[in-house]
């Protein structure tokens, strides 16, 4: 089999970190980048590092890890990508909750049950949807990759 192109530092620095590292799984990508967030603060309307709520969290994740665009907003994320059954969730999808007393909420699912969100509370953190919180506010999911069912 052929080796893979070897990336020089300096084209290395100007790549998403998710793209420095071509033999890692979508999934392993997707936890580095989620990994170089964690603990950002929770801020409404926020998109950077100072501070993110959650639909930026994830449209940054998509733009750094995919390379796609999605839209800003919860309220237009779940219109978008397609419907996905709980039990066919996969790396990357999104996954949608209603809170009591503070509307929607997005995040992203990893595996294993585990999603990643900017949670109001915590900041961005990992989560289980096994959780009896996130159990009980679940709502749907969307995709947005193009992954066969």
């Amino acid at each position: 089999a052929a080796q893979p192109a070897q990336v020089g530092p300096e084209a290395r620095n100007s790549m998403p970190a998710a793209a420095q590292e071509p033999l890692r799984s979508p999934e392993q990508r997707l936890r580095f980048e989620v990994r170089q967030w964690e603990g950002t603060p929770h801020k409404l309307g926020g998109s950077g590092h100072q501070g993110i709520d959650c639909s930026g969290f994830v449209q940054r994740l998509y733009r750094n890890v995919y390379g796609r665009r999605i839209p800003r907003s919860t309220a237009l994320q779940v219109k978008s990508g397609r419907p996905v059954g709980k039990d066919r969730l996969r790396t990357g999808d999104l996954v949608f909750f209603r809170l009591p007393h503070k509307g929607r909420h997005v995040g992203i699912y990893l595996s294993r049950s585990e999603f990643a969100h900017a949670s109001t509370s915590k900041g961005v953190i990992i989560s289980s949807l096994q959780d009896r919180f996130w159990r009980r506010s679940y709502w749907t999911a969307r995709r947005y990759l193009n992954a066969p069912d």
